[in-house]
């Protein structure tokens, strides 16, 4: 696979992991930048823009949560890979990383062969991405893939990356009824893992986003778009 060019930036304040995580990723092309906490992260990721940042849950200064929060605020960062590590393994942990718009986490202690295989599977959606995808405009709605961008009543609403690839594959086809097997293949992709509840997680937040009634549950089915126009 093709990475030249592309910079993933690891925030950790364990040595051994930063060495870990940078060893392998440089075997497979891609160059790497690390930082030693969270302002560190914020910092360098300002300065370099990586493709991807990779982000310990626990670090001083800030944690990964708060250095994702702020840098999804930022529209500069609405489409950077974000990849969460945490020593939890537990749904809460997952859920919030997700609810803040995480693209994937990984569980410490780290496999090399995981690791390289999920950050490989984000950047294989970039290669086969549609990028003649059509702006969709449904009442007073849009949904704009070249700027990455929703808008209501001429307002704009910013949504975290799977946020707004869930919404563009649910409103490309109105009425249309999605499973959701069919929803995480299709968004998250089959490489990645994720939990039972991420798309829960994300259809919730979609909604509160945008304020409106736009998408609904087909209970034990999956989820369809439809917006009274």
């Amino acid at each position: 696979m093709e990475v030249k060019g592309k910079t993933v930036l690891i925030a950790d304040d364990e040595p051994d992991i930063l060495e870990i995580i940078s060893y392998n990723l440089q075997r497979e092309g891609y160059e790497v930048v690390t930082a030693n906490d969270g302002i560190e992260a914020i910092e360098k990721a300002k300065k370099i823009n990586p493709s991807l940042i990779i982000l310990d849950i626990m670090m001083p200064g800030k944690t990964g949560i708060e250095v994702c929060r702020h840098l999804r605020a930022q529209t500069g960062f609405q489409e950077t890979f974000i990849i969460f590590l945490t020593a939890l393994n537990n749904d809460v942990s997952h859920i919030e990383g997700l609810e803040i718009g995480a693209d994937d986490y990984l569980t410490k202690p780290i496999s090399p062969k995981v690791l390289v295989s999920r950050v490989n599977a984000l950047f294989r959606r970039i290669i086969k991405g549609d990028h003649t995808e059509k702006q969709i405009n449904i009442g007073d709605l849009t949904i704009d893939p070249v700027r990455f961008m929703v808008s209501i009543n001429g307002k704009d609403v910013v949504l975290a990356k799977k946020e707004f690839e869930l919404l563009y594959l649910l409103a490309a086809k109105p009425g249309r009824v999605f499973l959701r097997n069919e929803i995480l293949g299709q968004v998250w992709g089959t490489d990645v893992i994720v939990g039972d509840r991420t798309i829960d997680v994300h259809i919730r937040k979609i909604r509160q986003k945008l304020g409106i009634e736009c998408v609904t549950t087909v209970k034990g089915v999956g989820y369809k778009f439809e917006l009274a126009v």
